[in-house]
């Protein structure tokens, strides 16, 4: 593209007229009223779209001649510059879509409340396209306001129906404890005996292990008792081996 060619593109373009004058703050400010997006990006949206090509947007056009486009931006940028711009723009796109979407899901929202959001959604979008020069032919406008308005009645009815469903499914578990099967009266009598006997059984053990407890208490056998126990054995034994002697010798005496 030659100057001459780049001139005449720069003159054709004529939007953003109507904020010609108005400062960067103030189109912010204008902005924040209204949408999420910064001037900078309603600007360089705006461009990369007027100048698309079948390569993709124009960057290094727009950012070089920045300035003669926009009235209210007053520096260059760099292709890079405007990538990022433009990629910031539809990152915000898409969560204030996914916000508008979760609140339609949600059941948050009526079905007339979901057309009145969209009502003042689409007032809003037909003030910004005007007041950066751009317009829609009337029936494209009133093709997409349908087409929007019946998906979002179809996504608000289907909310209805998985909350529905949701709601019916969590119901049955609170009604468990009441459908448990009643025991017979021969099955609780079986029941109570057998914690009868266990509880009965539990304090034998108990009586057993403190009686056990209580002999031990009395007669204590320490390893000195023990010990004294084995000497006086022995002493035992040896004399009874010397009485032994004795009388076997006396035999023998009164033999001869």
């Amino acid at each position: 593209m030659d100057d001459s060619s780049i001139q005449h593109e720069i003159n054709k373009y004529k939007k953003f007229k109507k904020v010609d004058g108005a400062t960067y703050r103030k189109v912010n400010q204008f902005l924040r009223k209204r949408t999420y997006i910064t001037a900078r990006e309603w600007a360089l949206a705006r461009l990369c779209t007027d100048f698309r090509t079948s390569g993709g947007a124009e960057m290094t056009f727009i950012g070089k001649h920045l300035p003669e486009l926009v009235p209210f931006m007053q520096e260059t940028y760099t292709p890079q510059a405007v990538n990022q711009a433009r990629n910031s723009f539809k990152k915000k796109v898409r969560k204030a879509s996914a916000t508008f979407f979760y609140g339609a899901m949600c059941g948050f929202f009526t079905t007339d409340e979901l057309d009145d959001l969209l009502f003042e959604a689409s007032e809003v979008s037909r003030f910004l396209l005007e007041v950066e020069g751009t317009t829609l032919d009337i029936d494209e406008e009133i093709d997409i306001e349908d087409r929007i308005t019946k998906v979002m009645r179809s996504v608000g009815e289907a909310a209805k129906i998985i909350l529905k469903n949701r709601n019916e499914e969590i119901a049955p578990e609170t009604y468990l404890v009441d459908l448990a099967p009643v025991k017979s009266e021969q099955e609780q009598i079986l029941e109570i005996s057998r914690k009868e006997t266990s509880s009965s059984e539990k304090e034998i053990m108990q009586a057993d292990i403190l009686k056990e407890s209580t002999t031990r208490h009395h007669h204590p056998k320490s390893s000195d008792t023990i010990s004294a126990g084995t000497q006086s054995g022995d002493a035992g034994e040896s004399n009874h081996q010397r009485v032994g002697e004795l009388s076997n010798n006396n035999y023998e005496s009164e033999n001869s």
